[in-house]
């Protein structure tokens, strides 16, 4: 079992593997497009040639914008939403839960032009703002996530804290948000990965190449980087890198999180 999942890891690795190969070649190398897998070549200029340009450095300051608000928006909104359904009681509070997880089943495609409208008719459009708000107002699969969790969490904690004079939301605050730190940190890895590699709507709303995110920034960069007619793959493969080593680095440091937000093992933040 080992062995075949060592060979199934190293056949989903070989296109990094090349990726990287292609960042160290030469442009002489480039122009004739002798890529190998595995690099022959080391030419570490490619990699001071893209972090000296002030484009690239501006995408990669606009994509950390992007997440920063994007994980403290789904973080507090899904979070704050998912102990309402948890704990308080209010008339048809199961079937709004129910049309909260049906709105799952709606494609995105499907609400891209009333998005569009929308944030026309309120000035956004050219802005981040189309990309940050939408995660203050709580995504429902984190909400799920989030109530199944709280939902494992003993009751007798909200009452004892209620008799110290603690309110609804001094009870969320003090007491149920700490216990979630393993699944808010995987909700928060889930979300970076989602902005980070964000490409679609931010094609669709940023005009302005100095507002744009580094993914819709590589893609400018494959398309004018090179006057040729062929671009130049090293530069857009060391770009690549800088997009895609961030979410390597977050998923390895946070993994065990992730595997502690398991649905099921709701009470896993008071052991």
């Amino acid at each position: 079992m080992y062995l075949l999942l060592c060979v199934i890891g190293f056949a989903l690795i070989i296109p990094f593997i090349y990726m990287i190969s292609i960042a160290l070649t030469t442009p002489a190398t480039t122009v004739k497009m002798d890529f190998t897998i595995f690099p022959r070549e080391f030419h570490w200029k490619n990699f001071l040639q893209v972090y000296q340009n002030k484009e690239i450095l501006t995408y990669f300051k606009n994509s950390v914008i992007l997440v920063v608000f994007a994980i403290i928006g789904q973080v507090l909104s899904s979070s704050f939403v998912a102990y309402g359904f948890s704990r308080l009681h209010g008339r048809g509070k199961n079937i709004l839960f129910i049309i909260l997880l049906g709105t799952m089943m709606i494609p995105g495609q499907v609400m891209m032009i009333p998005q569009f409208i929308i944030f026309s008719k309120l000035g956004w459009v050219n802005t981040l703002l189309p990309l940050i708000v939408p995660n203050f107002f709580a995504n429902a699969f984190n909400v799920f996530l989030l109530r199944q969790f709280i939902s494992g969490i003993p009751r007798e904690l909200d009452e004892a804290a209620k008799i110290d004079g603690l309110g609804y939301f001094g009870i969320y605050w003090r007491i149920i948000m700490p216990l979630l730190t393993p699944i808010l940190i995987a909700i928060g890895i889930f979300t970076f990965n989602t902005n980070w590699g964000m490409f679609m709507e931010p094609l669709i709303y940023i005009n302005d190449v100095a507002k744009m995110p580094l993914a819709l920034g590589v893609q400018i960069i494959s398309a004018t980087f090179s006057t040729n007619a062929i671009p130049d793959w090293n530069i857009v493969m060391v770009a690549s890198l800088l997009l895609t080593g961030p979410m390597i680095i977050v998923f390895f440091f946070g993994q065990k999180y992730m595997f502690q937000a398991n649905i099921n093992a709701g009470s896993a933040g008071i052991k």
